[in-house]
This record gives C-alpha cells, sequence and structure tokens, in this order.
C-alpha cells in the first residue's frame, strides 16, 4: 500500500510539473512558437527542430530563449559552419513575440519577404537574417524599429532603397546590408554609436555629403554601387576609420592626406576617378592600400613604401620610384608593389638584384625600360615600356 501511494505522489508530482511547464509561457508566445515552427523546416542535414517538442517546455527548445513567461531571443537554426540551415518563410506570426531582443536565422533557403509585423517587436535590438532568399523591400518591416542595434541582412535578395528611418536610429551599431539588389541614395547616419556600415555590391546611386556618416565610423564598405562625387570632405572627418572600401564607384577629385594618418589596416580605393596628387600627411601602418585604375598624377611619396602590399598601377603616377621602395622591397619588408601603367621614369635597383621570393614586383608599361625582370599579373600585358610620344621629349626609350 504504501508503494502504491508512494506511486500516486509521484503521479501527482509529475502531472503539476507538466501542467505548470505547459503554463509556463504565455500562451500568445505558445502559439506564436508553433506558428513559426509550422513556416520552417529543416534542409536536409539538419536536425535543429527535433527539440520542437510542443508537449514540454517550448522555453527549453534549441534556440529559445524566456525571461519569465516570455520570448526575449529566437536564433533559428545551427549555428555552426556548414550547418544545412532551414527552408521555407518567416511566419508574421513573430511580431507577437512583443519582448523579442533578438531574432536571427542561420544561412539557408528562406524565401519570401520579412514580415510587416516585425515592425510591432518595438524592442528588437539584434535581427540577423544574412545569407537567405528574403526578397522585398524594407520600409514597412524595419522603420518603426528604433531600438536596433545590430541589422544584418547581407547576402539577400531585398529591393527598394534604405529608409531614411533607419539613419535617425540613435542606438545603430552595425548595418550589413551588402549582397543586395538595394538601390536609390544613401541616407545620412546619425547615431553616434555607429562603427560598421557595410552596403557594398548594391545598385546604390547618387553622391555622399560630408555629413552622410558619422565620425564613430570605424568600418565602412560601400564597393561596387554606382555612387558619384567628391569625398574628400567626408573622409577628413572619419578619423577613426580602420577599413575603408570605396571600391568600384565613380567618385572624384582627391584623396585628404590626412586619411592616411588614420588607425586604417586595409585601404581599397580602386576602381574610381580619383584624380591628384597623393600626398600622405604621414603614414601608420598600414596592410594593404590599393588606388589602382584611377587618375592620380604627381610623385610618388617615399611614405608609402611601409605598406606592405601597395597596388599603384594604371594611375598617372611620374618621376623616380623613391629609394625607400627598394629598400623595403629587398628586405622584404614589402610583399606587393604594383607600379605597372603609370609614366614612371626609373628605379634605382640593381639590375643582378634578386627580389626575395616573398616579394612581388611590377614595373611594366612605364617610361622607363625595367631594369630587372619580374614576373606581373596577367593584366599587365606583354609591352615592357610606353611609347614613347607619350613620355616627352626626354624619353628614348
Amino acid at each position: 500500500m504504501k508503494k502504491l501511494y508512494s506511486l500516486i505522489a509521484v503521479l501527482l508530482c509529475l502531472y503539476v510539473s507538466i501542467c505548470s511547464v505547459k503554463a509556463m509561457l504565455d500562451p500568445i508566445d505558445f502559439l506564436a512558437l508553433q506558428a513559426i515552427r509550422k513556416s520552417l523546416n529543416d534542409l536536409p542535414g539538419s536536425n535543429f527542430f527535433s527539440s520542437w517538442d510542443f508537449t514540454s517546455d517550448p522555453c527549453n527548445f534549441a534556440g529559445v530563449y524566456c525571461v519569465s513567461d516570455k520570448v526575449i531571443a529566437l536564433n533559428l537554426g545551427d549555428p555552426r559552419a556548414g550547418a544545412s540551415g532551414l527552408t521555407g518563410h518567416l511566419d508574421p506570426a513573430v511580431g507577437k513575440l512583443s519582448s523579442l531582443i533578438e531574432l536571427s536565422i542561420v544561412p539557408g533557403r528562406i524565401i519570401g519577404t520579412l514580415p510587416d509585423t516585425l515592425s510591432e517587436l518595438k524592442n528588437l535590438r539584434f535581427l540577423a537574417i544574412s545569407k537567405n532568399f528574403i526578397s522585398g523591400d524594407l520600409h514597412r518591416s524595419l522603420s518603426e524599429l528604433k531600438n536596433l542595434r545590430t541589422i544584418d541582412l547581407s547576402y539577400n535578395q531585398l529591393t527598394g532603397s534604405i529608409p531614411k528611418t533607419i539613419g535617425t536610429f540613435r542606438s545603430l551599431n552595425n548595418l550589413i546590408l551588402c549582397h543586395n539588389h538595394l538601390s536609390g541614395g544613401i541616407p545620412p547616419f546619425f547615431s553616434e554609436s555607429l562603427t560598421r556600415l557595410d552596403l557594398k555590391h548594391n545598385e546604390l546611386t547618387g553622391s555622399l555629403l560630408r555629413w552622410s556618416f558619422p565620425s564613430s565610423i570605424q568600418s565602412l564598405s560601400l564597393s561596387s554601387n554606382h555612387l558619384t562625387g567628391p569625398v574628400d570632405r567626408l573622409l577628413t572627418r572619419l578619423n577613426r576609420l580602420n577599413y575603408l572600401d570605396l571600391s568600384m564607384n565613380q567618385f572624384t577629385g582627391g584623396i585628404p592626406g590626412n586619411l592616411f594618418t588614420f588607425p586604417i589596416s586595409n585601404l581599397q580605393l580602386q576602381r574610381n576617378m580619383f584624380t591628384g596628387v597623393l600626398q600622405p600627411w604621414n603614414m601608420v601602418t598600414i596592410e594593404s592600400i590599393d588606388v589602382s585604375h584611377n587618375k592620380f598624377s604627381g610623385t610618388i611619396s617615399p611614405l608609402f613604401s611601409s605598406v606592405q602590399k601597395l597596388y599603384m598601377n594604371h594611375n598617372k603616377f611620374t618621376g623616380q620610384v623613391p629609394g625607400s621602395f627598394v629598400t623595403s622591397l629587398m628586405a622584404a619588408n614589402i610583399q606587393i608593389l604594383y607600379l605597372q601603367h603609370n609614366y614612371l621614369t626609373g628605379i634605382q635597383i640593381n639590375p643582378t638584384a634578386e627580389i626575395p621570393l616573398s616579394s612581388s614586383l611590377c614595373l611594366q608599361y612605364n617610361c622607363m625600360v625595367p631594369p630587372i625582370h619580374t614576373t606581373c599579373p596577367a593584366s599587365a600585358g606583354t609591352a615592357r615600356t610606353r611609347p614613347a610620344d607619350q613620355c616627352g621629349s626626354g624619353w628614348k626609350g
């Protein structure tokens, strides 16, 4: 009899526990999670949803995090690199998770638009749904989410323009919208906490104003768009930059000398229409500078000899290559020195010198006969020197 009473007591405790578990989560959040689950599935090789058994406490599901009876974070999909990801669409019921602070979905095959109901998540601070197939525009879903700190919707199929209201989000730290089909201009950003802005590989147009970005910016990537106009007044202000990529646009004008005093490790300015003389005020340790395929002119500053990878090819540089370049090259401090397709007239290097195997030098198609034979990239062509009529009366070939 005692054993029977003990068994009944255990069953009663189990029943009470199950009932309390079912009552643990807010019913609205419970139903929202059910709708989200029905709209998404594991891709072959993924078992993310194996723990989503609604007879148990949803707060113990993979990727679900709760405080009290509310869901505060929803991280959908296996976050391990190479995981298969999810397929389906994001159900509008996600907007019912009123306490949600964080929403992320790992790379997969999520299709469709962002639900308009996202605009109801007033507490949302972190939104990351990259490398999926999200389409449509951002206006209805994001324009009201003023507490967002990170937005990562990169590598999707988004269209339309960047909502101007996003630029007014005062808490925004990171905006990553690269590799989409966004068009129109770039709105000004006013968040003094914005540190990373990545809009590369879109279809953005227009020019940049002096106050387009706050001085807090540390990483700025606008590569592969259709942006135009000068950037010198803007860049002068951004003295915290450690990464800058403006390549493959139609920017014009000069580059301010103080840019090279910023803590930049990688500077990409290639394939624009920049002009003028590159005259650094000073030079911090920069790993890579690419100013190729522009219209820069004048002599090359000796300060650039401290750069490990330097691409200055396809410009209008003139004069002698500074001796400091040869010193750095022979010491293997310069790994890449591309000076081809300019109007340079000489370099003081011993024709019998052996360039270190770890270094690469190209001098083809200048107003001089290269004193040393080196292997150049295929894009340098086969001609060793420029025609004499392009190099002035002093050039004899």
